[in-house]
């Protein structure tokens, strides 16, 4: 049954058309509709002219990128990896932030993976692999940490001395400077007030440190392409010489230091003593088997270095200074291996300043130009890597940061034959610095570095690429982690790091 329509006038209509108005209730206008914000859809859209409703959907293409491509489209934010103490070298590109390198304080922390202070600094020559050096060593300085530098071969640290109020110290022909590389040192003094196993220890400690300078210094010297040989008869002749000559065989109360010159006169007219002491049936005996090492040293008191290292040390050094540098520009012209002997004879006289360091004395040793020392044999390089294996101090004292500069890799393994002896501790030497600066590098010896460190196809490619084009970038390898950093200099910095006065002067 359908429902009925109203056609007629309702009661209101009615009651209006004869003069009767009922009354009527206000009501409140409705609030005008707020517009949506979102609107359900259907999946191809509004069907509306304009809308652009389409009958298919959009095709999706993908793409591939390398993690190095990807922040074009997606800039990743990587946070720092090593906390902020430590010198501030510049800035970390990947998280953005400020690079701190702080390499004792790496060693003291669990969660960074360095077990010591050493730091390699490799580069190609104009990539600012000095000027960073620089740089860490100025800025350790607001940290207590002091800089020695045994041997700077170009004078590129005179300027960093100069402004610390320092004046270099100057090794070379018709200089007045004098160097002992036999000095005792530190361990020398207070030895009448020694019990006997504190002397015994300090004794052992000393005659270690001569052994070991006295096989490089020996086998530096060659006999046709072949090296002087120095093994267990030619260390127990040297040790017995030395132990008389500072009276610790005849049981002095204080010890005398000697020089090498000393030294070569002890085995050149031996006493009886000393020929019976060593075991050889007459002195012609003697002669005839300490021949080459007897040589060996006249050639090194008679030789281009002559007046350097035969003498006692006549220089005060301040050890509470800034910085300390002993410069060998003047052996320029006497050659590499002169630079070599110079660097040995230095880096042992260095250390026995270093022997009975204070704790809480804190330095950075410089090394530059260490391939020049490491080219003299595998003795050579058997003493720098004594000294890198100390870089975290003895019984609780001292503790320093051992920096040397390279260029290549290749320049550290020149120092003997695939495979000798020498070559497989050169190689060795990069893994007892688990702190690595590699600046722009050409790609033939990023693949060597790639092939010594196993750094990877990334790693190579930021040397060879991304620090090439600006000086002062670097890919920082702390431990197994890699940063990559950009030092950053301050203008007046600049001025002390500036190392091309010659080009700049020729051009």
């Amino acid at each position: 049954m359908s429902r009925p329509s109203h056609t007629g006038r309702d009661m209101s209509q009615l009651l209006s058309d004869f003069g009767h108005e009922l009354p009527t209730t206000h009501t409140a206008a409705a609030p005008p509709k707020e517009a949506r914000l979102f609107r359900h859809v259907a999946r191809h859209g509004m069907r509306k002219p304009g809308r652009g409703w389409y009958p298919a959907s959009a095709p999706v293409t993908p793409y591939r990128m390398t993690s190095d491509q990807a922040p074009v489209f997606w800039p990743f934010i990587a946070g720092p990896g090593l906390p902020p103490t430590g010198a501030q070298m510049g800035v970390d590109v990947l998280s953005g932030s400020s690079f701190y390198a702080d390499p004792i304080g790496w060693v003291l922390r669990d969660d960074i993976p360095v077990t010591n202070a050493n730091v390699g600094c490799f580069g190609k020559p104009g990539t600012g692999k000095s000027a960073t050096t620089k740089a860490f060593c100025l800025r350790m300085v607001d940290f207590g940490y002091r800089v020695l530098v045994f041997g700077d071969p170009k004078d590129e640290y005179e300027r960093l001395c100069h402004f610390f109020g320092v004046q270099p110290f100057v090794l070379g022909p018709g200089m007045p400077a004098r160097i002992n590389p036999l000095g005792l040192g530190p361990l020398g003094e207070g030895w009448a007030q020694l019990s006997a196993e504190e002397a015994q220890s300090r004794s052992a400690i000393v005659f270690s440190r001569w052994l070991t300078l006295m096989r490089a210094l020996i086998g530096s010297q060659r006999i046709g392409n072949e090296r002087v040989p120095f093994g267990p008869s030619e260390e127990a002749v040297v040790k017995a010489a030395l132990q008389d000559l500072t009276g610790y065989a005849a049981g002095n109360t204080t010890l005398v230091e000697t020089t090498i010159p000393r030294l070569w006169r002890c085995l050149d007219q031996p006493t009886d003593a000393l020929i019976e002491q060593c075991r050889f049936r007459s002195r012609q005996h003697f002669y005839d088997h300490t021949r080459l090492l007897r040589d060996a040293l006249g050639q090194l008191v008679s030789g281009a270095l002559a007046g350097l290292f035969d003498d006692h040390t006549n220089i005060d050094v301040d050890w509470a200074a800034p910085i300390e540098s002993l410069s060998l520009s003047r052996l320029n012209p006497l050659g590499d291996e002169a630079i070599g002997i110079a660097l040995v004879c230095l880096n042992s006289w260095g250390r026995g300043m270093r022997e009975i360091a204070a704790p809480g004395d804190l330095r950075v040793v410089v090394r530059d130009e260490m391939w020049k020392a490491m080219r003299l044999g595998v003795e050579a390089v058997k003493s720098l890597d004594e000294d890198l294996r100390l870089s975290r101090g003895v019984a609780g004292r001292g503790g320093d940061i051992q920096w040397f500069n390279a260029h290549k890799p290749s320049d550290m393994l020149t120092v003997g034959d695939e495979g000798s002896q020498a070559a497989n501790i050169a190689r060795d030497l990069l893994h007892l610095a688990d702190i690595k600066i590699l600046h722009g590098q050409k790609p033939g010896v990023a693949n060597e570095l790639d092939a010594m460190l196993g750094l990877g196809q990334q790693a190579t490619d930021v040397m060879t690429d991304w620090a090439m084009q600006r000086k002062g970038r670097a890919l920082w390898v702390v431990g197994e982690r890699t940063y990559k950093v950009e030092t950053r200099l301050h203008p007046i910095e600049e001025s002390l790091t500036w190392t091309n006065e010659a080009i700049e002067g020729a051009a």
